[in-house]
């Protein structure tokens, strides 16, 4: 008997997508590729959609950045039952833990230092540090400026050490660094001489703690 015909393939819509496989897709690329590389085009592309069905989703990549934050900080940012009584400890606790969350993920860093982008999942920690620190003895505007400087201590650590991370595992040429401090003049520079030979050892130990502790101690200090 004479085959059947084989039906013949359309088109049609294409497959019906979820914010969820959309979140997914996303957050691969900017881990594995960074926040450069992601566009709706590409996303699009690597879901097997097309940017116009996305936008039913999202409005823009600014849209998806924000859902991003929000979906990583609701899994990762964790409040503690009881935050610590005393002010100072408040401060430091709060920023420890946003410290270690964006550690852990540097690009959420590049995304909220590069725009004017805040999950609202980790306002309650943001809370905490100004609300610790106006009741440590400062004004709300002196809280809000102290919570900038706090913010930018953790930021700046967070993307150097990244960066630094970032180039050693892509470049295994001798840091220029290294080249200058093999020949400084003693009679010049005494201190950074002395130290030469054990400088990166230093500068690549894990100090943000110290620094936050000395950093929220001036604040207080200095009001």
């Amino acid at each position: 008997m004479p085959r059947p015909p084989a039906p013949r393939k359309t088109t049609g819509r294409p497959a019906r997508i979820s914010r969820e496989e959309i979140i997914r897709t996303a957050r691969r690329i900017v881990t594995q590729e960074g926040v450069g590389r992601l566009t709706m085009r590409r996303l699009a592309t690597e879901i097997g959609s097309t940017p116009m069905a996305l936008y039913h989703h999202v409005h823009d990549k600014e849209e998806l950045l924000l859902l991003l934050l929000d979906d990583y900080a609701a899994g990762s940012l964790h409040r503690p039952e009881s935050p610590p009584a005393d002010p100072r400890d408040r401060v430091l606790t709060a920023a420890l833990a946003i410290h270690d969350v964006l550690a852990a993920c540097p690009w959420i860093v590049e995304v909220l230092t590069a725009d004017d982008l805040m999950s609202t999942s980790a306002l309650w920690f943001v809370e905490q540090i100004v609300a610790g620190l106006t009741d440590a003895g400062l004004t709300l505007d002196q809280a809000v400026h102290g919570y900038r400087s706090i913010w930018y201590y953790t930021a700046g650590e967070i993307l150097v050490r990244t960066t630094a991370a970032r180039r050693r595992t892509t470049d295994d040429r001798p840091a220029y660094r290294d080249q200058v401090f093999a020949g400084l003049d003693p009679t010049d520079l005494p201190h950074l001489s002395r130290a030469a030979d054990r400088w990166a050892a230093l500068t690549s130990q894990d100090t943000y703690e110290q620094g936050l502790r000395a950093l929220v101690t001036g604040l207080l200090t200095a009001r």
